[in-house]
């Protein structure tokens, strides 16, 4: 007699039954689930070593060090590491932010090892060699040419310099060429050696491969790690309110179109607003053709090329702002109409009909958002970070269907202020 083993499908959605968490000694910590629908495995993660520990003078230095990390550690130079991950049709990468430094990576689950050992490498021994770190300033330098003639990069700095004057959000995490061209090796491995550690890291390994195998992996290559005087970041000022609307205009002759954004703070991440701000702000400038914003101010007035409205949800204040691309003559009208649309926003609130399609749309993209093995990475790594509880996506329908209109209004006006604005724009 034969017997068949049938294995129950796992729930579709991430929760407490099927995340995998383990903090090792040293402090990092591991999160896996197991997907064995595909032969590959996803990674990624962070640890607090973002633009946060920056000195004014060197801005730019965190982001200018994670592009330098895969470029020569210790055991291997800049086209080693490629053709390493080249040879197994692996991909590996880092970024950095305003809080964290993060990194993501994907191969077969054989080559999982190679992938973490790389990784391990970039993280704890990389040597900033000289002839490739001239070669990344260049780019930089470029890139920051670049930004200069760029109204809508040229918008969004002003904007965030104004709304977050005197706070860490206020500056530009890629720097600016006076700061970039500053940075020495010296400043590099400085930075890396006070702020590279496993203290508060986070690695999460979603594939085909037993959770407590991948906790194993990633403890055989970083589970010894120790950086006993790693620092840690100041507390985050308080953010202070405006008492009136501020403007500012960054000009750049030549130019066919000017990009505005108009907007203030909005909620953190783990708010008890974020959800029903969210909700709210699909309705105002992102659901179907942009939301209200982008019907009033581009299809029916034709005065944007673009117009939409975002929330930027972290760790810190966020912020709720509306964005445009327009045709220089039409700079003022098209402010008019969004401030004039901010007003009857927080004056009616959203129709009962534009909430119940929003929510729909909430509910309908999540399942699609967590097909990949890094979309489900992802959203674990999002659960570790703002403290939303295993169960979050498991709740998420729910949570969604519980916001009602009076919520969305609430909301809106608690952050949503006409008469202190922030008005950036960038144009001829």
């Amino acid at each position: 007699m034969v017997k068949r083993i049938i294995k129950t499908s796992k729930p579709s959605l991430p929760g407490p039954e099927d995340i995998y968490r383990v903090v090792l000694s040293n402090g990092i910590t591991v999160l896996a689930r197991s997907n064995f629908n595909s032969p590959s495995i996803s990674m990624g993660g962070y640890l607090p070593a973002g633009a946060i520990f920056e000195s004014d003078a060197k801005l730019g230095l965190a982001d200018f060090v994670s592009s330098s990390l895969m470029r020569g550690t210790q055991t291997r130079n800049f086209d080693e590491i490629y053709n390493e991950l080249e040879s197994v049709g692996a991909s590996m990468g880092f970024d950095s932010g305003v809080h964290n430094l993060s990194f993501g990576g994907r191969t077969l689950v054989e080559d999982l090892p190679l992938l973490l050992k790389l990784l391990s490498e970039s993280l704890q021994t990389p040597t900033f060699p000289p002839d490739e770190v001239e070669k990344l300033r260049a780019q930089w330098l470029t890139g920051l040419a670049i930004r200069a003639q760029d109204t809508s990069d040229m918008a969004a700095m002003a904007f965030d310099e104004m709304l977050f004057a005197g706070h860490p959000y206020s500056r530009p995490s890629d720097g600016y060429v006076e700061t970039i061209q500053s940075i020495t090796r010296d400043d590099m491995e400085k930075f890396h050696r006070q702020y590279f550690g496993p203290r508060d890291m986070v690695i999460a390994i979603v594939g085909a491969i037993e959770p407590k195998k991948a906790v194993e992996a990633v403890s055989q290559v970083l589970g010894g790690w120790q950086v006993p005087g790693q620092g840690r970041a100041d507390a985050l000022p308080p953010h202070k309110p405006l008492k009136k609307t501020v403007k500012r205009h960054h000009a750049l002759a030549g130019k066919s179109q000017s990009d505005l954004v108009i907007g203030m703070v909005g909620p953190s991440r783990n708010d008890p607003e974020y959800l029903s701000a969210s909700l709210g702000n699909s309705v105002l400038g992102q659901f179907g053709m942009m939301g209200r914003i982008g019907d009033v101010v581009r299809e029916k007035s034709g005065l944007a090329y673009y117009a939409s409205s975002s929330l930027g949800a972290g760790i810190g204040p966020g912020t709720w702002e509306v964005s445009a691309g327009v045709n220089p003559k039409n700079l003022k009208k098209a402010i008019d109409l969004i401030e004039k649309e901010l007003r009857r926003f927080i004056k009616s609130g959203v129709t009962k009909e534009e909430l119940a399609d929003s929510q729909a749309n909430y509910i309908g993209r999540l399942p699609l958002s967590l097909e990949s093995n890094s979309g489900v990475a992802s959203a674990m790594l999002s659960i570790e970070r703002y403290n939303l509880g295993a169960d979050y996506y498991q709740r998420y329908e729910g949570m969604v269907r519980k916001v009602t209109r009076s919520d969305v209004l609430e909301t809106a006006r608690k952050y949503i202020t006409p008469d202190r604005l922030v008005i950036a724009t960038a144009g001829p």
